[in-house]
């Protein structure tokens, strides 16, 4: 018999805000003193992250088991589904990739996966007082309900009650809502606990009347209205979120400022590498895709690929691979993370097919090394330390930690250096080097993802590109560690849910 109460957070339609409002209730009910645990059946994103028993799971759960104060686990995201072009995805499951299936093959497949969601939710849920579950996109979508195991058939599976969140700012707010719940089955409107108003600009007291006529509707309370807020940054891993950062750094580049410049790749991956650079006063960061900003940036970091060769492809058609080649060679600093590390090589190879048609592809040339795509997939946390030979980041004296994502395998072939030496590897010891770097410094790649998380690297790092750069780094003003914020940004994040969100009432729903 499940020993926890499951609440879930489902919405009428994407980026409404149901993964921030599962990561504040982690946070929260934690905070009253209850064990939790977050669980999204099948989440489709761009970030992923590796547990420490080695499986790959999707970036929002991850956030939200750091606000419940757990480690993460692949039960709590059991399907993860990574795009890989415009019609398929590679398919996880259970932390393991088991290939690459367009989206008719994956709805075919999708049967086989109950008893895995199934079973994944109910160890969760010996285990906890809460289960914090999240559903995706909208909760009534009707075409796709006959294949649906995360929304309202994985909420009857859990027997959760359920909280309907919309967002107010882009309109239609009573229709969503409203529109929603009665789209619903009857025997499904009776897990509605109730609903949540996200995203407010004003005063939510003025809502007050709204908030009446979705209750008289409805015949289900208003939990609370939710003001749009930007003092609290978390982690986000759509398309969604990367679009809006990008519109927020159209404009001029900042004179006082290392202006680090995140190249968007139609495939990116694992944009979360570079969230520790927003929170820095040091550094404006910039993700672009136009070739005639990359000399307008102080170091350009090529990131993580779902598709390196696809990528490349691109970077090429664009005009931006010259780009960046030329930015190099005028004294820029490059930088390139699993998939970006690749791409800086001489050449790309597929001979598997594991993602692309092309079998192999001429790379950027800023490495000499090589790189061949191999049908398995590294998935590992890692402790690395600087390699001694490098004679880059000489002041990184303590172990680097991070994760690998990778199904490539790079060699040296020329004068580049390895870059790091892997100490451990999901808690075992080893001796593995890991990355490649210019003699100069002025290129690197490594295929350790949140390497950046590390204070010591990512200050090394800015220190060695302003320096390039000619300019003067200011201090820090006082900022915590990167660990430190974050879990600030939680307690920030439950205290202002707190404020506008009726949290005895929902726990009166969920635990009677």
């Amino acid at each position: 018999m499940a020993k926890a109460r499951p609440l879930m957070f489902l919405g009428t339609g994407s980026d409404v805000g149901k993964s921030i409002l599962a990561a504040a209730f982690c946070r929260i009910f934690r905070q009253e003193g209850y064990s939790v645990a977050p669980f999204k059946a099948q989440n489709m994103a761009l970030n992923s992250f590796i547990t420490p028993e080695g499986g790959e799971m999707g970036r929002a759960q991850v956030v939200q088991a750091e606000a419940a104060g757990i480690a993460p686990h692949v039960d709590m995201n059991p399907v993860l589904l990574k795009p890989t072009s415009q019609m398929g995805s590679q398919v996880i499951v259970l932390g393991k990739a088991i290939g690459n299936l367009l989206a008719r093959e994956y709805y075919e497949y999708k049967k086989e996966l109950i008893p895995i969601v199934r079973e994944s939710f109910e160890r969760l849920s010996s285990g906890y007082d809460i289960v914090v579950m999240e559903g995706a996109g909208s909760a009534v979508e009707l075409n796709l309900k006959p294949h649906d195991i995360v929304n309202m058939a994985m909420a009857e599976m859990a027997g959760a009650r359920c909280i309907l969140v919309g967002d107010i700012d882009r309109g239609g707010i009573f229709a969503s809502l409203i529109g929603s719940y009665q789209l619903l089955e009857p025997r499904e409107r009776e897990l509605i606990a109730g609903f949540i108003v996200n995203k407010l600009r004003g005063d939510p007291a003025l809502f007050s009347d709204g908030a009446g006529i979705i209750e008289s509707r409805t015949g289900r309370p208003v939990f609370g209205v939710v003001p749009w807020f930007d003092h609290i940054s978390l982690p986000e891993e759509d398309s969604v979120a990367l679009g809006r950062r990008m519109q927020r750094n159209e404009g001029g580049p900042s004179p006082d400022k290392v202006i680090v410049g995140v190249v968007k790749l139609p495939f990116i991956s694992n944009y979360t590498d570079f969230d520790c650079f927003e929170r820095d006063p040091r550094v404006q960061l910039v993700y672009f895709d136009s070739p005639a900003r990359v000399f307008e940036m102080d170091a350009v970091i090529i990131p993580g690929s779902k598709n390196t060769i696809e990528d490349l492809a691109a970077l090429e058609k664009s005009g931006m691979a010259d780009a960046i080649r030329s930015f190099f060679k005028s004294g820029g600093t490059v930088a390139g993370l699993c998939g970006g590390y690749q791409m800086m090589g001489e050449l790309v190879r597929d001979p598997h097919g594991m993602e692309s048609a092309l079998p192999e592809i001429p790379g950027l040339g800023l490495l000499d090394m090589q790189t061949e795509m191999f049908p398995e997939k590294v998935t590992s946390q890692v402790e690395a330390v600087v390699a001694r030979d490098c004679g880059l980041f000489a002041d990184c004296a303590g172990p680097l930690h991070g994760y690998e994502i990778h199904m490539g395998r790079s060699t040296s072939a020329g004068d580049a250096r390895t870059l790091f030496r892997i100490t451990r590897r999901d808690g075992q010891p080893v001796d593995f080097p890991d990355g490649l770097a210019r003699p100069d410094g002025r290129a690197w790649g490594t295929y350790i993802h949140g390497i950046f998380d590390n204070d010591d690297f990512r200050n090394s790092f800015l220190e060695g590109v302003a320096k390039t750069s000619g300019k003067a780094l200011g201090a820090c003003c006082g900022a915590p560690s990167y660990r430190i914020w974050k879990e600030e940004q939680y307690d920030l994040l439950a205290d202002f849910i707190r404020r506008h969100v009726d949290v005895p009432r929902i726990l009166e729903a969920i635990l009677g």
